[in-house]
């Protein structure tokens, strides 16, 4: 055998038979755990969709990206941010909920990026459970009115005609 063939046979009898790279494998895998992550936050903060039972409507008007001031049966929330407890608002007296309010302030002193959005910067939208009390929703609304947010709109679930 000529010495390049004793070269060949030596090399091919100690190659092994698996040549993966995995550095390109955990690449990907970080990649994908990284995105995982980073949308999932905040996904527990916000009720689940059968906990707000929403009005039926037959609007047509599709809604706007604003702030959403949830209230389900048990709690209070902006932008998925728990601020209070209903069972505490309902029994405070006065009109105002400070720590919504607190919470709408911080909202509205966000600077907004693209000028034509700065009109909409202050729209608030609720989402209320159609089983809370009148009372409630009305300290939301003077809540929102107080934290300077002109535009109130109301999320409701489109009934199919």
């Amino acid at each position: 055998m000529t010495p390049l063939q004793k070269r060949a046979e030596r090399r091919s009898r100690n190659q092994t038979m698996v040549d993966m790279n995995l550095v390109s494998l955990i690449d990907v895998f970080t990649i994908l755990i990284f995105f995982l992550l980073s949308s999932a936050s905040g996904v527990e903060l916000l009720p689940s969709p059968k906990a707000v039972k929403l009005p039926d409507s037959i609007a047509e008007k599709q809604p706007k990206e604003t702030v959403i001031v949830v209230v389900s049966a048990q709690e209070i929330i902006v932008d998925g941010r728990k601020v209070a407890d209903v069972a505490a608002v309902i029994n405070q007296p006065g009109d105002l909920i400070e720590p919504l309010k607190a919470e709408l302030d911080i909202q509205a002193n966000r600077q907004v990026i693209r000028k034509e959005n700065e009109a909409v910067s202050k729209n608030v939208t609720i989402m209320g459970d159609k089983e809370i009390p009148y009372s409630l929703l009305r300290k939301i609304m003077v809540t929102c009115a107080q934290a300077n947010f002109s535009d109130v709109s109301f999320a409701v679930r489109r009934k199919d005609a």
